[in-house]
């Protein structure tokens, strides 16, 4: 009862602390890992000592499935060099540099100086892409984070197997390598069959609760057969995430996506906190055996110190170099520009250490010299960096003006996006009709449809609070209505006049309208930057049309006002310089000119709009 009253309280506390970081907009890892230290010199907080079995087999396989299942192959294609380079290259140069450190400064045996090398050698995922996305990083540079920790766990934990073995006296040189590459290529073997596996029975079910249930036992089904074989388990999960993510669209259904989706947020979310904190907590009772033991405590301090500032200072000196070398083999190639220093000066700020060292250090064999030394300089490197990176990494992405992600460049690719949808939706429904099919059917279709990628370019253009669109008043009304619906149908219920499974059906119902309801999705604040959108597809109207043209009637739809109409937003012919209203507007002008005209490209002309639109090939540019 004790030890389910502590998990209880343990996760509680966490969530409790995440939720407040978010609300202060602090980083999550830093108060979690600061919470944790206080609390483990607090006189009623017991000594926490966590099984490193429970972190590599109960917290490892689906902190690295939920990242793997969210990471897109498409974008992991392009960076498999960068990400090779830091995923195996950095962490390798990590480890033996550190373990030159420790071999110096201790009196320990090279093979153990290597293993404490390869302990603090991989960065933490869950620390690196919180801050990254907290504070609006590039997406190419997140995406290389991502990619970095999906598989450093692996090359550490494999990289630390064989210094153990060494230290042994059991292993060579080329016997090292031979286990690395076949611990690395049966991991991944393991990770496709496993994928297949899972992929064939799911297919079958379409339940989702129990495709969510099956979703939920895919970490171990990768990681524990291949651990079973002395292959990487990291690697398996990895493999068998980035599959399932990628395949998942064209086999599952959209409730069991849905279902899948918000589980594995909130156990990534349950996890990631209960984490952070667990180190902390183990902080006091690491520091007191340390501090107790036979070296002097000059020599102690002095290693720490060396070691952090080892971890901190290998990782420029190797990412700068990896970074323009990646470039050359893969970028230039591509047709990339060349990558500019800020990129790689965040990247190589970027290493914050987590749980994962912690266990790892732990599954260090108990008769290793100083073994509560190096404990602790695991632990002094993961708070160090936590504290230190973590905490400048946000102002350093400020000071280089980095540019993240911009909502409204997102909003304005959704609305593409979900324009070329809605054109082939529509397609599909002229082809499916038949002569029994009743016309106030197909009329619905279309008005659902169109009114879809009608909200999606409504979000564009003059702030929503400045006018009243047509799909803001869609979600405003229909929301009032269903509060109203919802209120009747809990008073029915309240008098027991109907059955529960008959209410339950009703609410399933109101619920599900309601969740599929588009809230306003507010663009950034204007930077001062136009928004643009890049050329898809080789449309040769958008390349042959200019940029820019003299207006007819600047602000304004001179339809509209003959009409006694009311605009959302305005779009410019550019062959012409015709302006009108956008499809969302009652009058839908700038299309009517389009099919009366047959000029192909429109700009927007909303204020800080540069994007242009092809009505033949409906591509942005």
């Amino acid at each position: 009862m004790e030890w389910a009253f502590g998990l209880v309280l343990l996760v509680a506390v966490a969530v409790a602390l995440a939720a407040g970081a978010r609300r202060l907009g602090v980083g999550e890892p830093f108060v979690l890992t600061v919470a944790g230290v206080i609390g483990s010199y607090l006189p009623f907080v017991p000594e926490i000592d966590v099984p490193p079995e429970l972190v590599l087999l109960g917290l490892l396989p689906p902190l690295l499935y939920t990242t793997a299942v969210r990471t897109s192959l498409i974008d992991f294609r392009p960076k498999k060099v960068s990400i090779t380079l830091l995923s195996v290259g950095l962490v390798l140069f990590t480890a033996f540099s550190v373990g030159a450190v420790v071999y110096w400064m201790l009196p320990v045996p090279f093979s153990a100086a290597v293993a404490i090398g390869a302990v603090v050698a991989p960065p933490d995922a869950v620390a690196a892409t919180a801050v990254a996305r907290r504070v609006g990083m590039p997406r190419g540079i997140v995406t290389l984070l991502e990619g970095e920790s999906l598989f450093n766990d692996a090359t550490a934990l494999v990289a630390l197997r064989t210094a153990v073995a060494a230290m042994a006296g059991s292993i060579t040189i080329w016997q090292a390598g031979a286990s690395f590459l076949g611990a690395a290529g049966g991991g991944a073997l393991i990770g496709v069959a496993a994928a297949l596996v899972l992929i064939f029975l799911r297919r079958r079910i379409t339940d989702p609760v129990l495709d969510t249930s099956v979703t939920l036992l895919a970490p171990w089904v990768a990681y524990l057969p291949a651990e079973a074989i002395h292959a990487s388990g990291v690697i398996g999960v990895v493999t068998c995430g980035l599959i399932l993510g990628h395949e998942a669209p064209r086999w599952q259904s959209a409730a069991s996506r849905i279902a899948e989706h918000t589980n594995w947020r909130t156990i990534q979310f349950i996890l990631e906190s209960a984490v952070f904190l667990l180190i902390g907590l183990q902080v006091r009772h690491i520091v007191d055996d340390a501090w107790h033991s036979d070296l002097p405590h000059t020599t102690l301090v002095l290693t720490c110190a060396a070691v952090l500032a080892t971890v901190v200072v290998v990782r420029p000196i190797w990412v700068f170099p990896a970074t323009f070398f990646s470039w050359a083999v893969e970028g230039k190639r591509q047709g990339k520009p060349k990558p500019h220093w800020t990129g790689p000066a965040v990247v190589s700020w970027a290493g914050m250490r987590g749980v994962v060292t912690l266990a790892a250090a732990l599954l260090l064999p108990l008769d290793t010299p100083d073994l509560s030394v190096l404990i602790l300089l695991a632990v002094v490197v993961v708070a160090g960096t936590l504290l230190l990176q973590g905490l400048s990494l946000p102002m350093l992405v400020r000071v280089l003006r980095l540019r993240g992600p911009s909502r409204a460049e997102d909003l304005l690719q959704e609305a593409n996006l979900l324009q070329q949808a809605t054109s082939a939706g529509l397609e599909a429904l002229q082809a499916n009709i038949v002569p029994e099919t009743p016309p106030e059917v197909v009329d619905l279709l279309r008005g659902r449809v169109a009114r879809r990628a009608s909200t999606a370019w409504e979000l564009l253009g003059r702030s929503e609070s400045q006018r009243v669109t047509p799909s803001g008043e869609y979600r405003r009304l229909r929301l009032v209505m269903l509060a109203a619906e919802r209120e009747v149908v809990l008073r029915v219920r309240d008098s027991g006049a109907i059955d529960q499974e008959v209410l339950q059906a009703v609410l399933a119902n109101l619920d599900l309208e309601e969740s599929t309801i588009d809230r306003i999705s507010e663009a950034d604040e204007d930077d001062g930057t136009p928004l643009r959108a890049p050329v898809t597809g080789g449309c040769e109207h958008l390349r042959e049309a200019p940029c820019v043209r003299v207006p007819d009637h600047p602000d304004a739809c001179t339809e509209c006002l003959e009409e006694g109409l009311v605009w959302v937003h305005l779009r410019m012919c550019l062959e012409c310089g015709h302006v009108a209203c956008c499809d969302s507007s009652p009058g839908n002008h700038a299309t009517k000119h389009f099919n009366n005209t047959g000029h192909p490209v429109m700009r927007s002309v909303e204020p800080g709009e540069s994007w242009r639109w092809c009505y033949l090939d409906e591509l942005l540019g």
